[in-house]
């Protein structure tokens, strides 16, 4: 059988297509995310704007296409933060059904950081310790602290780096000032965290997927070209060379950043409010390790799949 899998970020469109065979084994065929910033213009007043809801219905159009060349079987689509937070969100998810016969389930905060949680387990070994899985959207970001057999907390807070960049308008490049009242905001917003820090603590960030690809293939880039990333599920890395790039980052303006080694077009705007919301996790938490996962949300829905298929069996 063959399914797409969908995820409608409210960045990035992620699609992957793979196929499961009888034995419960899985081959993945395709796999592209485009950027289509659905959120842009709206995020922050709860409405998908005219020319990003017109830009996703485009994109979903051209992934009909690509899922219809695949001999797709089955189609799983996700909403989340932009299309739930949107006084529209309804409005899409009709107009995505009557231009592509696709259906989008939205989901709430808490079964997005569930199926996170599904898809970095499915790329790395977490172990038996708990570890702080986070993930960076662009209306919100997920935390869950987990070990391999189970999430213990998990929040989706409202913190998108589209949501951020919208509040706090920074300058190019961004300056002290600007770092320091961004950093004050987020430690008021990450209280709860805090809190279940405090209750299940944790030395090692798993980043999963996202901006922390972005992190890893600027860091192979510059100081280890001979490592072939986009083979591997989860990268290790040196906290030094994530402080390296993050200094790289935080002086450059959006201009220079389109000659940063590693760093993809779409990434260029929000790798900022980024890296200084992962370097005040890794500082404010005392964390001492990060990994990255490659699999996120959509590798979750996709291992689920599997499990069910499996029980059926």
């Amino acid at each position: 059988m063959r399914i797409a899998i969908i995820d409608l970020g409210t960045n990035t469109f992620n699609l992957l297509i793979a196929e499961i065979f009888p034995d419960g084994q899985h081959k993945r065929l395709f796999n592209v995310k485009n950027s289509v910033k659905l959120g842009e213009g709206g995020i922050t007043k709860d409405v998908i704007e005219v020319v990003p809801f017109q830009r996703g219905i485009k994109t979903l159009i051209e992934y009909k296409k690509i899922i219809f060349e695949h001999q797709v079987e089955k189609i799983i689509s996700l909403g989340t933060s932009a299309i739930r937070g949107a006084s529209n969100g309804n409005e899409f998810i009709i107009e995505v059904k009557k231009h592509t016969d696709i259906f989008v389930e939205m989901i709430s905060g808490d079964r997005e950081a569930e199926l996170i949680y599904y898809g970095t387990r499915s790329a790395l070994n977490i172990g038996n310790k708990n570890a702080l899985i986070m993930d960076i959207g662009g209306g919100s970001t997920e935390f869950i602290i987990a070990n391999n057999d189970k999430i213990v907390w998990k929040k989706s807070f409202l913190l998108g780096i589209a949501r951020l960049l919208e509040k706090f308008s920074p300058s190019d490049p961004i300056t002290e000032n600007e770092i320091l009242a961004l950093e004050n905001y987020l430690k008021t917003e990450l209280q709860d965290l805090e809190k279940a820090l405090l209750k299940f603590p944790v030395q090692e960030l798993i980043g999963s997927s996202g901006v922390f690809d972005s992190f890893a293939e600027m860091i192979v880039c510059q100081f280890y070209p001979h490592i072939q990333l986009h083979e591997q599920s989860e990268f290790v890395f040196d906290l030094a060379d994530f402080e390296k790039i993050h200094q790289q980052i935080i002086r450059t303006t959006k201009a220079e950043r389109y000659h940063l080694k590693g760093l993809i077009e779409m990434r260029i705007e929000m790798v900022v409010i980024s890296s200084i919301f992962v370097n005040l996790v890794l500082k404010n938490f005392n964390l001492t390790k990060m990994r990255l996962s490659t699999f996120a949300l959509k590798e979750g829905v996709l291992w689920e799949l599997l499990q069910k298929m499996e029980f059926k069996k």
